[in-house]
């Protein structure tokens, strides 16, 4: 924070940094991960048709002191002065809490009781959908339902999966290099990580010894190096909130949908993607009702993943919890419901001539809400805007055209349409 800061904005930047300073120990997706070695011998097995519920073993860290810090930064935050400074406590109390239930679930892993709190985080299959009355769930059944119909196969005949893992490492980073700059973003390999793919800030890492297709190429571009890791290392360029480069808990809904929708204004999306994340929440809501490991496990197999994948996904369910059905680790139910409402955000900023607030949205790891309360922030100068922004955001007109069709082709009733009026329309 400069030298011309106010009290009540340096007051703000003190309290950022002891939220900082109190999350550095809490690591969610570490603290739920299996270890490689059992997903191997358990892949294994379940090629050979050998069905047995895993067993994992949990390290349940002692964050009662990251919980007290937080919960009294929570207080102060809150205790802010009147507008229009009091945007930026509320980030800060809304921050806080969201990190405190986050080591509430993490004291609980390897039990039932991270799925409430996971929940909390995260939403559940059940939510509605903003501005709707259907549900995630609905949604979800939508989409697996009409990738059916089309015959879209999780694994379409024409993808070829023949890039190997050291070889996409090679290309990605030549082409993040002339983006963001040389050794900007670094690009490694990692053998125990679960996903496909992760980003932080500064590295994207790849599972080592599996092999990417050309569209994997593109949805890691997309995904993962234009909004992972761009809204992180905007995130650090902000002088007053450094929290804005890490992404707390409450903003992963808005990160994962942003990061989906790019895909989709990129076309690095089809429709047996969004199967496979629908796929996701259908599951969830499996185990939430009882299903066990095995019983997920072949849910995903009998819908056209593989082995190693059907594994992986059911795995994600179930980090943390038991595997004997009744629980669930829900984050996966943010993909699907933080594209709709993403979605829906950029239509609704486009139909009020807002495109200012849909920059801002790339200016750190930011919830939709953060945009529209700290727009004066943005404005003012005390947020810095986006030093990067995705190749597709760059070109205003072309994002402006797909927003504006999209805006008005919604409009358009699908159970009205009678194939002899499309005959006579043209």
């Amino acid at each position: 924070m400069g030298m011309n800061a106010t009290p009540a904005l340096q007051r703000y930047a003190d309290l950022d940094r002891r939220l900082l300073a109190a999350v550095r120990g809490i690591h969610i997706l570490g603290a739920v991960a299996w270890p490689a070695s059992l997903e191997r011998r358990m892949i294994a097995d379940y090629a050979q048709g050998r069905f047995a519920l895993p067993e994992v073993n949990y390290r349940r860290p002692d964050l009662a002191a990251a919980r007290a810090e937080l919960a009294a930064i929570e207080r102060e935050a809150g205790d802010g002065a009147a507008a229009p400074t009091d945007a930026l406590g509320d980030y800060l109390r809304r921050t806080a809490e969201s990190w405190r239930i986050a080591a509430e679930m993490l004291e609980a892993v390897g039990t039932g009781g991270v799925t409430a709190p996971s929940i909390a985080l995260y939403g559940k299959p059940g939510d509605v959908i903003p501005g709707s009355h259907r549900s995630n769930l609905d949604a979800a059944r939508y989409f697996v339902e009409l990738s059916d119909e089309l015959g879209a196969d999780l694994l379409a005949d024409d993808i070829r999966v023949d890039i190997p893992s050291a070889t996409l490492r090679d290309e990605l980073a030549s082409t993040l290099d002339g983006f963001f700059g040389a050794g900007v973003i670094a690009v490694e390999l990692d053998a125990e990580l679960t996903a496909k793919a992760a980003a932080g800030a500064t590295r994207i890492r790849l599972r080592d010894g599996t092999c990417f297709s050309e569209y994997d190429r593109h949805q890691l571009l997309a995904h993962e190096a234009y909004v992972h890791s761009l809204t992180a290392l905007n995130g650090r360029e902000q002088p007053l909130l450094a929290s804005l480069a890490r992404t707390s808990p409450r903003v992963t809904a808005t990160q994962e949908g942003l990061a989906v929708f790019a895909e989709l204004m990129s076309g690095a999306i089809d429709i047996a993607r969004l199967k496979r994340i629908s796929l996701r929440i259908l599951a969830i809501d499996m185990a939430l009702n009882g299903a066990d490991f095995v019983e997920v496990y072949r849910f995903f197999h009998e819908r056209g993943q593989g082995v190693e994948d059907s594994f992986h996904s059911a795995q994600r369910v179930f980090r943390g919890v038991p595997v004997t059905g009744g629980a669930a680790f829900a984050k996966d139910n943010v993909y699907l419901s933080g594209l709709l409402s993403v979605h829906t955000f950029f239509r609704w900023a486009f139909r009020e001539q807002r495109m200012d607030l849909l920059r801002y949205l790339f200016a750190g790891k930011l919830a939709l809400a953060d945009v529209l309360s700290l727009e004066p922030h943005f404005a003012d100068g005390t947020l810095a805007s986006p030093r990067w922004l995705p190749p597709w955001m760059r070109h205003a007109h072309g994002l402006a055209g797909k927003l504006a069709f999209s805006v008005f082709i919604n409009g358009i009733r699908m159970g009205r349409v009678e194939p002899d009026a499309l005959s006579a329309s043209v």
